[in-house]
């Protein structure tokens, strides 16, 4: 293969979040500098040529473009085209870089939106072809060739083993794309956790919580309650409610629905619940009618769910909460709208209610309940109802008269 005599290797590219990971460093002396950064750490000092770097990644665009205004290099112009270019800079440039340099541009034009056609690897090599292949990627994603994009991910990823923060990226998005086109299976697994190995000791937090809660989805998926509830936790040692809100509450939804799925047998089957339902509570910090109605929907009927199956020394506190946060919920399961959804609501609220010894308002519930589902040919359910109602009708029996 040709060697890319323009460009210093290795180079910290795709580390970092756009427009920083497609930036080309200028050759320094300062080799401990670059080990950093390739380590996906920020030195305290930088090399004079390399501080747009660092405004770059820290937000500064314009203050990235002015400290590259001197460099009459074809790297500074690559470099003030990535941060700040439009078409007319990117067609002016095209002419001007050696070839060794274009597919760098196009590949910088084709996420710009610049061009429409992202480009070859040619003969690069290393992370700069792996750099390129994810472009192309990309692109045949875009297009529907989810196929032939995994297969480009799968070699990127074993030419970026000068880069190991840049294949665990690879690696990951590997697992996410064969995960959307095979499901979760085995290799899915295998992929995310090559990923976390290559990022153990990483200061890219971000990128690993994000990568324990796909793997935590995927062993979701594929009935692994005990994995999954480990891949959660890890997700949330990484992320607050205040540095992702959003992932937090996924996490903590999640994490709740492994506690909640897992069998209950043993002598710990107790405090599962309880952190489960403690999950769910942090969720809704998050998720709140207002601003997620549908998560907060979900997550509010499974900590109603829960608490009403919570065993506890207090299962009279835990009903009626249950019996209220039911409640609420019938702003947004409407029979006119979700008849089967507001109907599986009654019958929920109906058994709480049953349990409390409100028999009336149950029978009334449950009733309402059975009459939907017998309407919406739920057989299954309306059986459920029923044999509920027989429990009331026996122990309306055994009462004195």
């Amino acid at each position: 293969m040709t060697v890319i005599s323009t460009l210093p290797r290795p180079q910290p590219i795709g580390i970092q979040p756009l427009p920083t990971g497609y930036l080309l460093l200028p050759p320094v002396v300062d080799g401990a500098a670059l080990l950093e950064l390739l380590r996906g750490r920020i030195p305290a000092a930088l090399p004079d040529a390399w501080e747009f770097y660092r405004a770059a990644l820290n937000g500064k665009t314009a203050t990235a473009v002015a400290l590259l205004a001197t460099d009459c290099s074809t790297l500074g112009e690559y470099n003030r085209f990535v941060l700040a270019g439009s078409a007319a800079d990117y067609a002016r440039l095209r002419e001007r870089l050696p070839v060794d340099l274009i597919p760098f541009l196009d590949a910088a034009a084709f996420t710009m939106g610049v061009i429409d056609q992202a480009p070859t690897a040619g003969e690069a090599d290393g992370e700069l072809r792996a750099h390129l292949l994810l472009v192309q990627a990309s692109a045949q994603i875009e297009q529907g060739g989810g196929a032939a994009a995994l297969e480009m991910l799968k070699e990127a990823a074993g030419c970026a083993a000068e880069s190991p923060l840049f294949r665990a990226q690879l690696l990951a998005a590997e697992a996410d794309l064969r995960r959307d086109l095979m499901g979760s299976d085995t290799e899915v697994i295998s992929l995310y956790r090559a990923a976390l190995r290559a990022l153990h000791g990483s200061p890219l937090t971000d990128l690993q919580s994000g990568i324990w809660l796909n793997l935590g989805t995927a062993l979701q998926e594929r009935g692994e309650m005990v994995e999954a509830a480990k891949a959660y936790q890890e997700a949330l040692r990484f992320i607050t409610r205040e540095s992702d809100p959003e992932a937090y509450a996924l996490a903590q939804n999640n994490l709740a629905l492994t506690y909640l799925s897992a069998p209950m047998s043993e002598a710990g089957d107790q405090l599962r619940s309880a952190i489960a339902i403690s999950a769910l509570r942090e969720a809704l910090t998050v998720y709140t009618r207002q601003t997620h109605p549908a998560q907060w929907a979900s997550t509010q009927l499974n900590l109603a769910n829960a608490l009403q199956y919570l065993p506890s020394s207090h299962p009279a506190e835990n009903l009626a909460e249950a019996v209220r946060l039911y409640e609420d919920l019938y702003a947004v399961r409407r029979r006119d709208t979700d008849p089967l959804s507001y109907a599986r609501l009654r019958a929920n609220q109906g058994t709480a209610l049953a349990h409390l010894g409100i028999f009336d308002h149950a029978v009334s519930n449950l009733r309402e309940a059975q009459g939907i589902f017998r309407t919406h040919n739920e057989s299954d359910a309306a059986a459920t109802v029923e044999t509920t109602l027989e429990q009331i009708a026996a122990a309306l029996d055994r009462m004195p008269a």
